[in-house]
């Protein structure tokens, strides 16, 4: 078949081409899966799904533990048009029920042999929970009850990632089959994947990195090799098990590769056969970059790429060369945006038209935020360049300077997102954490860099009551994820104003500075 429409499709072919290669090789445990096996395990769980009613349109939350079988239900999802959203399992069940709200899934899927959400989901009535270790053992329904595997229109929704949000409510960017389908093909054609190729995934899946891994590898013929969040705390023990899978690429966030390099983990002779180490998500810290390319120059490329979760996963790469550390103050450039991506920059001042916030527009823009169309509406919007036909891009908040080459560097943020270890974070959503405490008046919060490379989230609050910072810290982890929660908390009287009433988070920002 040569016109592949869906990811369904796509999945396919690759399995009949791949049949007897292996797909999923799960290491220490030795488990591994070919892509004939696999496809006749989706066939399996896509049966059941469906005799239990499930169908194109629906959403279906996965607890997904990185077994064979959790990515299995994810490519069942995909056979039958169904939405699938990965959820996080450490994450705090106050934000895990907004999530829940906002996507109403039909089904809970849950393949950890324990998690302490069910019963809140159950006991809320949010959906139906299954184990996936049921539906795997359920009889499998007729191969008649699956649908047509063209009748997947490539506009149906593939997933839905839930990041951040300012208001306080996570958002859920919604990707389509289309989208994706540029994206595999954009990134093998980019990194020139091949069957051969083994991938790392020490990204989490409920993260957007992880796209990247999954459909780049799985999409192509490749193997990729899943490491649970445990194996990847262990710096020691994940570069033992990247090396001895003999992968070929590696994709993280900079601040995993830092804390490899300053552990003393990564080594001259560390990753024998990798050719690649991909990263993005965060800026990489020169002389940390530095140290990483000498101990790989002339057996591996660096590769810095970018690109929001709005705009499936990735949009530019450069690789990284000698060249890129005439400057150690600035960060590498971003390089030029993929051929399947136009560009726009909206100046901040008409009079320097190079540097601005970049807008984004091709065929991996997403569809839009999940059952949110005011947020949607503020953010994918149409080309200001034209009325002429409907031409919708995202605003990335991101500032950008564009060189005479075209190439972007990235300059900072439009509002008050951050990156922190990689996760996009809008610090808004912290501070109305922080605002929904008792006895809070008013709440503040504030990046602040501490180290090469690291900073440290700091809260603000303003509360009559002189609580601990610690006591603070452990309410606030029950609404925020780990990666969410402010380092430190600060109780202060009145929280400092600039001239226009406003708080003044630079001043805040001193007091921990100076």
């Amino acid at each position: 078949m040569e016109f592949i429409s869906n990811l369904a499709l796509q999945f396919h072919e690759v399995a009949r081409r791949h049949t007897d290669r292996p797909a999923l090789l799960l290491p220490e445990q030795g488990s591994r899966i070919s892509y004939g096996q696999l496809a006749h395990l989706v066939d399996v769980v896509a049966g059941n799904m469906r005799r239990l009613g499930f169908a194109k349109g629906d959403v279906i939350a996965l607890f997904h533990d990185k077994s064979i079988e959790a990515f299995a239900s994810m490519l069942a999802c995909l056979r039958l048009g169904i939405t699938y959203t990965n959820l996080d399992p450490e994450s705090p069940w106050e934000r895990l029920r907004k999530i829940l709200v906002n996507c109403q899934p039909r089904a809970v899927i849950n393949s950890f042999p324990v998690s302490g959400h069910v019963e809140n989901i159950v006991r809320e009535g949010h959906a139906k929970v299954l184990a996936l270790a049921d539906l795997l053992a359920a009889p499998s329904g007729p191969a008649g009850l699956l649908p047509r595997i063209e009748s997947i229109p490539g506009s149906t929704p593939a997933y839905i990632m839930f990041t951040s949000g300012s208001t306080g409510q996570p958002k859920g960017a919604v990707m389509s089959h289309a989208n994706v389908l540029s994206l595999i093909a954009w990134g093998r054609d980019r990194f020139r994947v091949t069957p051969e190729d083994v991938f790392s995934n020490v990204n989490p899946i409920f993260f957007d990195n992880s796209v990247f891994d999954f459909y780049t590898s799985i999409f192509s013929g490749a193997l990729l090799i899943p490491l649970t969040t445990n194996q990847v705390k262990d710096p020691r023990l994940t570069v033992r098990l990247v090396g001895d899978a003999g992968c070929t690429i590696w994709f993280s966030v900079p601040s995993l590769l830092v804390y490899l390099l300053t552990t003393r983990n990564l080594a001259a002779d560390s990753f024998p056969r990798v050719r690649k180490i991909i990263f993005g998500g965060e800026g990489f810290p020169k002389t940390k970059l530095k140290q990483l390319y000498d101990l790989f120059v002339g057996r591996a490329e660096m590769e810095n790429v970018y690109g929001p979760t709005e705009c499936t996963c990735i949009c530019s790469a450069h690789t990284v060369s000698l060249e890129d550390f005439s400057d150690m103050q600035n960060l590498a450039t971003l390089g030029r945006v993929a051929q399947n991506f136009e560009q726009e920059i909206l100046p901040l001042d008409e009079s320097d038209p190079d540097f601005g916030e970049l807008l984004l527009l091709g065929p991996q823009v997403g569809l839009g935020y999940y059952n949110d169309p005011i947020r949607t509406a503020q953010s994918f919007i149409q080309n200001p360049r034209h009325n002429l036909y409907r031409d919708i891009g995202y605003r990335s908040g991101d500032l950008v300077r564009r060189d005479a080459d075209g190439r972007l560097y990235f300059k900072g943020r439009s509002d008050f997102q951050i990156k922190h270890m990689g996760y996009r974070i809008e610090l808004e959503e912290v501070e109305a954490a922080l605002g929904a405490l008792t006895g809070v008046k008013e709440s503040a919060v504030v990046y602040v860099p501490w180290g090469e490379g690291h900073g440290r989230i700091v809260g603000f609050v303003a509360m009559e009551s002189k609580a601990k910072s610690e006591d603070l810290i452990s309410q606030v982890a029950q609404i925020l994820p780990p990666y969410m929660v402010p380092k430190i908390i600060v109780v202060i009287d009145h929280l400092p104003k600039n001239a226009n009433g406003k708080i003044d988070r630079q001043a805040l920002r001193q007091t921990q500075t100076s």
